[in-house]
């Protein structure tokens, strides 16, 4: 090898060193946030909540509430969210229900047959139909606003089956005049279906523990979750009202909302079910507009933040954070995808073999989140061994499949940080309540596979190679990064398989 060509090898691999090292130090210090929210998490324990709250003995007390039901062709479970609907228990006078359908196709004549029959019964109820869809959900929000005679809005996706004592359990938080949101803790229905369920379940479970109470304990931002939580009209309006420009408007708006210094009240001893998604197809939709608008928001908001001069700047940086949570997929992506070329350049150049020190940090990251979710898990499903055994399981299932899955994810963030637009794609329904029911069949699965696939696939491969390197570089192997490419492998091919699996 001549010494210019050797020169620019050298150039190269220090480049990726630099971008391997400076993703590995942003996935550490993100977990070292997650401790931080930890012990808030842990701090709020031992809080008696004495807000105070309206008496709902007393329905004088009780304002108006519009409960809206933003919906778009869900065909599969209609029924089961109207019936839920009506079964909330508060003075009729007082309650106003809007299904906000957008539908395409035979559900609105099937929400209109209920809704028909609900009208009947005396309740307050009526379909709202819009000639387009502009905004998406956040138009719809927007306009059922305008007939909205509800000092306070409650919002429900069609996936969510709010218990008939749900407002009676949130509203009375308002009496605080500074509370401009009420959001609840999501539970699953479904939750055991499958390996994908049960992923997303304890990926859920550790945002509505650790991260909501944790930051909202602190009075730091927190966010409306787009459903299972109630707002009051003055600050939505106050805020700016519904905006449609990024791909999670409750994001956007809750950040506007707590700029205006309107507080947040998050309620995590009261559960709203909802059904998970079950096949990737929908997971991938799902977590594509999620990790898309937090990127999106981070550019639209950050700015707003920072020079914001009525929150304190400790507030500031758990904000940045809290935005950059959907960035974590890309860093994973990079290190994970350079961790092969960096087996490679550590035994070319003995001389730089130092810098895989800094491969430690991901070993501590893990073990930081490790801890971290098992007070997560605790909190749901309850201590002691058997459950500390099935949680080693579920956090390794986890960390490996959302490995899986960051390929898809970086994608979207990269798309959010760029500024490229796309369409609000729903995530459709199945009414899946126990492990007998089935998604096949099921009209609004895509016939098509996601393009992502091949990629993935061949990244499978990828990290097969990786850990069939472990075996040949260096005089007598190196295995330090072994585990993390089987996990990266098991993780890809997963997601893999189960895409095709779907059709």
């Amino acid at each position: 090898m001549s010494e210019s060509t050797e020169g620019i090898l050298l150039t190269i691999s220090n480049i990726l060193i630099v971008f391997y090292s400076f993703s590995l130090l942003l996935i550490f210090f993100y977990s070292l946030s997650q401790a931080n929210m930890l012990w808030n998490y842990l701090k709020a324990q031992k809080r008696e909540d004495d807000a105070p709250q309206w008496d709902i003995e007393n329905p004088n007390e009780l304002p108006k509430v519009t409960v809206q039901l933003p919906v778009f062709n869900e065909l599969y479970v209609m029924e089961r969210l109207l019936e839920a609907a009506s079964k909330l228990e508060y003075p009729r006078e007082k309650l106003q229900i809007q299904v906000l359908d957008d539908s395409t196709d035979e559900s609105i004549e099937l929400t209109r047959s209920i809704v028909e029959k609900l009208q009947a019964e005396g309740l307050q109820i009526e379909q709202v139909r819009r000639e387009n869809r502009v905004g998406f959900k956040a138009g719809a929000l927007k306009e059922g606003l305008e007939s909205a005679t509800g000092d306070f809005i409650a919002i429900f996706d069609a996936d969510f089956l709010p218990e008939s004592d749900w407002l009676l359990r949130t509203v009375p938080y308002f009496k605080d005049e500074k509370i401009g949101v009420v959001q609840t803790r999501w539970s699953h229905i479904n939750r055991n279906y499958s390996v994908l369920t049960q992923v997303q379940a304890f990926a859920l479970d550790a945002h509505f523990t650790l991260e909501q109470v944790g930051r909202n304990s602190q009075g730091h931002f927190i966010n409306f979750n787009g459903t299972a939580g109630i707002w009051r009209k003055e600050t939505i309006y106050d805020a700016g009202n519904w905006e449609g420009d990024t791909l999670t408007e409750d994001l956007d708006l809750s950040y506007r909302a707590q700029l205006k210094n309107w507080k947040f009240k998050f309620l995590e001893d009261v559960e709203t079910p909802a059904e998970l998604p079950v096949v990737m197809s929908a997971i991938r939709s799902q977590q594509f507009r999620w990790n898309k608008g937090g990127a999106e928001n981070f550019q639209k908001m950050i700015g707003r933040v920072f020079t914001s001069k009525n929150i304190d700047w400790g507030t500031k940086i758990q904000a940045a954070l809290h935005l950059l949570n959907s960035s974590m997929f890309l860093n994973v992506f990079i290190v994970g995808f350079l961790s092969i070329p960096m087996l490679y350049i550590k035994a070319t150049w003995g001389h730089l073999s130092w810098y895989f020190n800094i491969t430690t940090l991901f070993i501590i990251s893990t073990f930081i989140f490790f801890i971290c979710y098992w007070h997560m898990f605790k909190r749901v499903h309850g201590g002691g061994i058997s459950n500390f055994t099935e949680y080693i399981k579920k956090f390794f299932t986890f960390y490996t499949i959302a490995m899986g899955f960051s390929v898809h994810n970086s994608l979207a963030v990269m798309e959010g940080h760029i500024g490229k637009r796309s369409e609000f794609v729903r995530t459709p329904k199945f009414n899946i309540k126990s492990l007998e029911d089935s998604w096949k069949n099921n009209k609004y699965i895509p016939s098509q596979i996601s393009r992502y696939t091949i990629f993935e696939g061949l990244l499978t491969l990828y990290f097969l190679f990786g850990m069939y390197s472990a075996f040949v570089v260096g005089k007598n192997g190196d295995f330090g990064l072994f585990p993390f490419h089987l996990m990266l492998f098991i993780g890809f091919g997963f997601v893999t398989l189960q895409s095709f699996r779907t059709h």
